[in-house]
């Protein structure tokens, strides 16, 4: 078995240390069952992996993370039926396995999608996770068509728009029908949530209902949360309409007083987007059925990509940039690092 370049960690050290992530070299994978062997050409870095890189025990073994990423099969295993040796694909990954930070990285064909033809590898890198999180939360937590006269007059909050899962969020949202309101506090979030599909902005360091009030809303249908749930919660159960649905994917210390939505009979429900390939749900062709279906989209121009910074060249040096930049919290859209 030939050897591969990775990028990857011993230990769970913040990005300001030397050895938060290095080089590495590792033995090249092979592809069985259901499983393709991609060639990575670029990855995107989201805070899931700042949050992994940062927290838990020491390897043994060296750790490889990224959960993003776009490139090229280069193996099939013998049950793979879906793909063939050269397809050029996206996908999000597991959290389970090891990551997209190498030359190589295998992943189940379920959750593989053929990347849009339209875009670069970098720019197709920076698309599964939050594309996948925001449609799950939309369509299969919220329930919500992309029937659009389904949801004529219908509203939705989204908590952090111009973020990365945020800024594809807004554009499914608004594709879907509904009025979509946003939250961004500077100048230049705000021109980018609008950008991509926010109908109005609101700005989430201050009360909800005020700003809500002067949009001329009570309530709105649904909110999808994507920063600080435990900060937001009051607001959001305050703003929520009767029957509403929250869904949030920021986890939380503190507890939540779930009864505070009981008179309104308002739902809140989590979207993790690696349930279905951490726990090999009988629908995990869900994600590959999603990816598609975006890429599809994304080709007929319907959609965009969210990608706002590349650095070039998939190495330790570029990553523990990339990290910094999605820990500093000021990021608007993704940062990706691809090969040149």
């Amino acid at each position: 078995m030939t050897q591969m370049k990775a990028v990857g960690f011993h230990q769970h050290l913040p990005i300001t240390e030397e050895n938060s992530l290095i080089d590495l070299e590792l033995p090249r994978p092979e592809a069985t069952g259901h499983d393709v062997l991609v060639e990575v050409k670029a990855v995107s870095v989201n805070p899931v992996d700042t949050k992994v890189r940062a927290h838990g025990q020491d390897e043994t073994e060296p750790k490889v993370i990224g959960y993003d990423a776009a490139g090229i099969i280069v193996e099939v295993g013998n049950d793979v039926g879906r793909f063939e040796v050269g397809d050029e694909v996206y996908y999000a990954g597991a959290i389970n396995r090891p990551g997209s930070n190498s030359t190589f990285q295998l992943v189940d064909e379920r959750i593989v999608a053929k990347k849009p033809e339209r875009l670069t590898f970098a720019e197709a890198a920076a698309l599964p996770l939050t594309t996948l999180t925001a449609y799950e939360a939309l369509t299969d937590r919220l329930h919500i068509s992309f029937d659009a006269k389904s949801n004529l007059d219908k509203t939705i909050l989204i908590v952090g728009a111009a973020g990365g899962v945020g800024s594809i969020a807004t554009q499914l949202a608004n594709k879907a029908g509904l009025t979509v309101i946003g939250t961004a506090s500077r100048s230049e979030t705000i021109d980018w949530a609008k950008a991509h599909g926010a109908h109005h902005t609101i700005n989430h360091h201050e009360d909800f209902r005020p700003q809500l009030e002067a949009l001329g809303y009570s309530y709105v249908d649904y909110i999808f949360c994507l920063n600080a749930t435990d900060q937001h919660f009051e607001a959001m159960v305050d703003v929520i309409a009767p029957q509403g649905s929250i869904c949030s994917i920021v986890e939380t210390d503190k507890l939540l007083d779930l009864s505070a939505l009981q008179q309104k009979s308002a739902n809140f429900v989590w979207e993790f987007m690696f349930t279905r390939s951490l726990f090999q749900t009988p629908d995990m062709m869900r994600q590959h059925d999603i990816l598609t279906q975006v890429a599809a989209w994304i080709d007929a121009e319907e959609l965009e990509t969210t990608v706002t910074k590349t650095l070039t060249d998939i190495n330790a040096a570029n990553l523990k940039e990339a990290h910094r930049l999605v820990e500093s919290g000021k990021t608007i859209g993704k940062v990706v690092v691809a090969e040149a």
